[in-house]
């Protein structure tokens, strides 16, 4: 039997504050109709397809369900396949079909620049009136603005790329981040005096402006630490790594190899650069460190 459920639509990437007023509604009325609160997102970013035109995301989609789910209280995050098939599919059946057949949606929630269907077809007034003939009732929610700034991913993805993790997270509602599972590398902090926990970069994923950044890094414990993070390739040593994020945890002594932890951004100290030797890098990153525990200290 399927579950009835108020359903907040939306690709969600970054979970910003505008998409923040939708899964806060959608949490209120669910509570209020006595139903499970969930969010529909996609695995793959519709304009991938459309446009045939990758779109690096904020997040990946596993750190999609957790902000959702943490910050929101939602009872469940559900992922459909956008394919062909979804993308082609008349905005009717949509509604009918897979909305209210398949996931039980009993009400819905959307963006007042919500699009779906064949050719983006259905609008939030469609949506409105088809579902008003089965019953289900609509909520569309305004545009969200900050400072005379509309919020929207897009916004978010530009700042991020240009380091600026302060105007990001103001937008957001909370840091950047990113997540994953610490790789070997190849050992060269750790001879210098600072050991680094090194993270790949997820595929698909934006890349902060590279650069060295004032962090702080979460355990799989829930422990949290200021870091001094590059984000890079590392110009000086010549490595062929490819682009990673390496957080020196201050004040962590521990093996994390293989654990999963999480890089929470707070701002940029400087680009990448290239020192003429391991001592000058040596000497920038420890001036980066007391950086760091400044900037944390008067936070």
């Amino acid at each position: 039997m399927t579950q009835d459920r108020v359903i907040a639509l939306g690709f969600f990437d970054g979970v910003h504050l505008g998409h923040a007023a939708l899964l806060t509604l959608a949490r209120k009325r669910a509570n209020a109709m006595g139903l499970r609160a969930a969010a529909l997102t996609f695995d793959t970013h519709p304009d991938t397809l459309v446009f045939h035109q990758p779109v690096p995301l904020i997040n990946t989609i596993e750190d999609r369900k957790w902000l959702m789910e943490t910050r929101f209280g939602l009872d469940e995050v559900l992922v459909a396949h956008f394919d062909r098939a979804m993308m082609e599919m008349p905005w009717e059946s949509f509604v009918d079909d897979y909305l209210i057949g398949a996931l039980g949606a009993k009400h819905v929630i959307c963006g007042h620049d919500f699009s779906f269907g064949y050719r983006g077809q259905g609008s939030p007034a469609r949506l409105r009136r088809r579902c008003s003939l089965h019953g289900v009732g609509v909520d569309v929610v305004d545009k969200v603005v900050r400072g005379g700034v509309t919020i929207s991913s897009t916004h978010i993805r530009q700042l991020i790329r240009q380091g600026d993790l302060e105007g990001a997270a103001q937008l957001l509602g909370h840091c950047h981040f990113l997540s994953g599972p610490v790789a070997h590398g190849k050992e060269l902090g750790r001879r210098l005096g600072f050991p680094t926990a090194n993270l790949p970069l997820p595929a698909g994923i934006l890349a902060p402006a590279f650069g060295v950044y004032a962090a702080k890094v979460t355990l799989p414990n829930g422990a949290s630490y200021p870091a001094v993070t590059n984000v890079g390739i590392r110009p000086t040593v010549h490595d062929s790594l490819g682009p990673l994020v390496e957080a020196w945890i201050m004040d962590y002594d521990g093996q994390l190899y293989g654990e999963t932890i999480r890089v929470d951004f707070y701002t940029r100290l400087r680009g990448e650069q290239k020192f003429p030797d391991l001592e000058s890098l040596k000497a920038e990153v420890l001036r980066n460190a007391q950086q760091t525990r400044s900037y944390f200290q008067h936070l």
